[in-house]
């Protein structure tokens, strides 16, 4: 028998580039979203469970689309991501708004997720052979693993974007850098592997999230806007423990919703690959 595996979610952005609730953004004919094709390509990759982190004030919006059609393809449930909800001997530093990051999204799943999963984010669109390689990693090694794009496939006309910058060698991931302003003109060479947050995680994952997390909250530079990230934690237990991490490298297309302008060539491409039957039956 296969092993379980579960597909979590982070779609508790604010989508502030954006100007709006990208998330839930019409892209398909019939009112599809991205999580509509993402959901659908992991259900067929093999994937069991969805679980969505999002915000207590976007439950009701959500809700109303994931019921439309993720819901009857799929087990689902919802976790907030909460800004309170920190290790013990935290506490929320008074005048915070702004969310702690992808690594704090993934913290708050820690109680609910018992099996191997993907991370992804609500609001990219990543490729249906991606969600294979990857699953079928999980369920065969028990590894952490990434899916790499090329820099190239993953960038916007409209503006600048965050990607992990990769150091692989031989298959392996030696290190992962933040960069938050990338474009065609940034000067990084347009095949450089980047992290897309396409994550491959076994359930003990959650013990180095908490670790790296109570050692951030204890340093804060800025309590108001110091961002958590899953890399981060990636990259900690590349260097002090060791570990492992596989790139699983793709040729897929990003595509994204990350400014405005953005929506016209996301809603062409999902309906080149509808009328291609890549989405039979969505």
């Amino acid at each position: 028998m296969l092993k379980k595996t579960t597909l979590v979610v982070m779609a508790a952005g604010m989508g502030s580039r954006f100007g709006g609730l990208k998330q839930i953004e019409p892209v398909g004919p019939n009112g599809e979203v991205i999580l509509d094709f993402s959901v659908y390509d992991a259900v067929k990759a093999g994937f069991d469970k969805v679980i969505f982190i999002i915000r207590k004030d976007i439950e009701k919006d959500f809700r109303d689309i994931t019921k439309k059609r993720i819901e009857n393809m799929v087990d689902v449930d919802y976790v907030f991501q909460d800004g309170n909800n920190l290790p013990k001997g935290f506490s929320l530093p008074e005048g915070r708004t702004k969310p702690w990051g992808t690594g704090h999204a993934t913290y708050c799943v820690k109680d609910v997720v018992n099996t191997p999963f993907t991370l992804i984010n609500a609001d990219d669109y990543y490729g249906q052979s991606a969600y294979k390689l990857i699953h079928e990693n999980l369920v065969n090694f028990d590894e952490t693993c990434m899916v790499g794009y090329r820099l190239g496939n993953t960038i916007t006309e409209n503006g600048t974007v965050a990607r992990g910058i990769c150091e692989i060698e031989n298959g392996i991931l030696k290190s992962i850098t933040e960069h938050t302003s990338l474009d065609k003109n940034s000067g990084v060479p347009l095949d450089t592997t980047v992290s897309m947050n396409f994550w491959g995680f076994m359930p003990n994952i959650f013990d180095d999230i908490e670790n790296d997390f109570k050692e951030f909250l204890t340093n804060l530079n800025n309590p108001l806007k110091d961002e958590f990230y899953i890399p981060f934690v990636v990259d900690n237990m590349i260097k002090s423990k060791g570990t492992k991490v596989k790139v699983l490298e793709t040729d897929e297309k990003w595509y994204g919703v990350t400014y405005r302008e953005d929506l016209e060539d996301v809603v062409k491409a999902m309906q080149k690959k509808i009328s291609g039957g890549f989405y039979d039956g969505i």
